[in-house]
């Protein structure tokens, strides 16, 4: 059973199955900007005025696929004729591409006594 499963894994890795979400972050760099998404989120995706952060967010990339196509929030729904999958998964790269936030103990002025 495990040369099975084990097979299947292979097989579904050279088919690219395991692969349907690997984005570009330079694409999505691009898209990220092209569609507007900066204006609520930020260039970096650190977040705005009008978007919460998202840069390296914990949320899974098909979480983050899923919410762009089907919010019902504040965030008004982009569908897949406006923002593709694919695209989505290049967003996605670029912002878990994104430099991880200082450690605030580490920024002296958050830190006086």
């Amino acid at each position: 059973m495990k040369k099975l499963v084990y097979a299947a894994l292979v097989a579904a890795t050279a088919c690219g199955l395991s692969s349907a979400f690997a984005g570009d972050a330079t694409k999505g760099k691009a898209t990220f900007v092209g569609k507007g998404c900066w204006q609520c989120h930020g260039y970096e995706g650190q977040g705005g005025s009008a978007g919460p952060r998202l840069a390296n967010t914990q949320l899974p990339e098909d979480g983050l696929i899923s919410f762009v196509h089907n919010t019902n929030g504040i965030m008004p729904p982009f569908s897949e004729k406006l923002i593709s999958d694919a695209e989505l998964s290049d967003i996605y790269a670029y912002l878990q591409s994104r430099p991880k936030p200082a450690d605030p103990k580490t920024i002296p002025l958050l830190n006086l006594k």
